[in-house]
């Protein structure tokens, strides 16, 4: 899952992947502010066919978060 999560940053975001790990920092380490969160969340949504309320997405604060939440809704 984690690998299909960094893909999903990577692609939506351009991001190094080689910046990604389970425990970094999506505003701090990775640079994502609201605005590319809320089109991450998008990408998320329609790559995993889940649904991430705005609830959700404020409380995502590492990568693990992230999979940790898709993991949950499949």
């Amino acid at each position: 899952m984690f690998e299909q999560v960094k893909d999903a940053l990577v692609e939506s975001l351009n991001i190094d992947g080689e910046e990604i790990k389970l425990e970094s920092n999506l505003k701090d380490d990775l640079g994502i502010d609201s605005l590319a969160a809320v089109e991450l969340s998008l990408d998320l949504e329609t790559e995993f066919d889940v649904e991430i309320s705005d609830e959700e997405l404020a409380a995502l604060v590492t990568v693990a978060d992230i999979v940790k939440l898709i993991e949950s809704k499949q």
